[in-house]
Order: C-alpha cells, then sequence, then structure tokens
C-alpha cells in the first residue's frame, strides 16, 4: 500500500527562523508599529502570513494586513539575496528525505504556510525538483489548521486518510492533520513545544530524524482517531 508522507516546511526541513524574525521585524518598523517579542513572531510561523500578522497584531483591519504582508515580502526576498543570509536545512532533513523517496511504496508532499515562490526557491536550492508529487502552499489552500491542505494533496495522489502521515513543527500541523483524520507526527526542533503538539493531537513526537525514520520505517499509521 502506498503511504503518502507530507512535510511541513519552516521549522521541520528548514532553519528559516533568522530570517523570518528579522522580516518580520522590518515589516513592523516600516508600518510604524511596534515590534513583537523574537518568540511571538516565531511562534505564528506555519500560517499563512494574513493569518500570522492578524493574529500579532489583534486585528482583523484588512488594510493595515495586508500592508503588513507585503512590507514582509519585500524584506524577505530582500534579505534572501544578502551573502550572509541561508535558511539551512535541519541536521538529517536531507538523507530522510533521499531514504524515503527511494522507497518505492512512499509518495512525498508538502503543507506549508509559504508561498509558491518561496516553496520553488526551496526545491531549486536544494535540488528537490521532482521529489514532492504533491505540493500544497498558503497560495491555493486555506491556511493551517484547516484540512483543506491535506485534503488537496491527498485528492492529489489518490492517497487514503489511513496511509497519510503529517510531519511538523507546530500546534497548527497536528491540528490540520487530526481534522483530517490522517496521522500527526511533531517535531521537537522547530517553533512549539511537545506539551503542545501533544494537547493539539500528535499521535507521536520525535526528537531528532533518526527518531522519525524509526516511526516511518515501517510508516506507522494505525488507528487514526
Amino acid at each position: 500500500m502506498t503511504k503518502l508522507i507530507v512535510f511541513d516546511c519552516d521549522g521541520t526541513l528548514i532553519d528559516s527562523q533568522h530570517v523570518i524574525a528579522s522580516a518580520m521585524t522590518e515589516a513592523f518598523t516600516e508600518q510604524g508599529l511596534a515590534v513583537p517579542h523574537r518568540s511571538r513572531l516565531l511562534r505564528y510561523v506555519g500560517l499563512s502570513l494574513p493569518e500570522a500578522m492578524s493574529a500579532l497584531v489583534h486585528t482583523a483591519d484588512a488594510d493595515l494586513v495586508a500592508k503588513l504582508v507585503a512590507s514582509y515580502k519585500n524584506a524577505f526576498w530582500n534579505q534572501r539575496t544578502l551573502p550572509n543570509s541561508s535558511a539551512p536545512m535541519y541536521a538529517g532533513a536531507r538523507e530522510t528525505i533521499e531514504s524515503l523517496q527511494a522507497q518505492p511504496d512512499v509518495l512525498l508532499g508538502l503543507a506549508t504556510g509559504k508561498s509558491r515562490r518561496g516553496v520553488d526557491r526551496f526545491i531549486e536550492h536544494e535540488n528537490f525538483d521532482g521529489v514532492f508529487v504533491t505540493i500544497q502552499t498558503a497560495d491555493n489552500a486555506p491556511s493551517k489548521p484547516h484540512p483543506g491542505m491535506l485534503h488537496q494533496a491527498m485528492a492529489e495522489t489518490g492517497a487514503h486518510p489511513d496511509d497519510t502521515v503529517m510531519i511538523g513543527d507546530t500546534s497548527f500541523d497536528m491540528e490540520m492533520a487530526r481534522s483530517a483524520h490522517v496521522r500527526a507526527i511533531g517535531v521537537t526542533w522547530g517553533y512549539h513545544r511537545a506539551e503542545e503538539m501533544m494537547r493539539a493531537g500528535a499521535h507521536d513526537i520525535v526528537h531528532d530524524f533518526g527518531g522519525l525514520l524509526e516511526h516511518l520505517s515501517p510508516v506507522r499509521n494505525a488507528a487514526v482517531a
């Protein structure tokens, strides 16, 4: 039976916290707003940009949110062109992806709050062209924790919820997985604590990519509640 394994991106595969925090700081400063504490800025990584900005400023003011989003996107892309700017993959991430891709009964996907442009840049930079057979982004699906990304990923690949796994670092990922009735695996090197992910419904928590491979070989996905 073919398994669909869907990864979050920021905080799960790549360590982009410094670029994100810096771009957020620039966006808030440009709009004349007090910059939230770094830990609060990073807490909403994984949501779509409009959802994250709305949460950070506690407002439904669409105009202000749109300005913050535009400022962030501009700052983010400007920073990614700087020589000392980087968002490296976490140790063990590449080897894990390559190991899973080599399994004939496994399909890989992405479900992320990043834009498609950001995902395409990541794929190009890491030479992952053709690795992920389904890519769901904030451009074509509702923001996490809505299950739309996973529903679309399963529809595109023909996967059944019982044969699908979502791997992420936030409670948003775990809630999305639960809502889509797929197995939820939380990783602890990202932005939310293990306890938060467990409260959000994580079936398993892993602390490194070696531990993740143990959970996925063979893919464990029995009795998703």
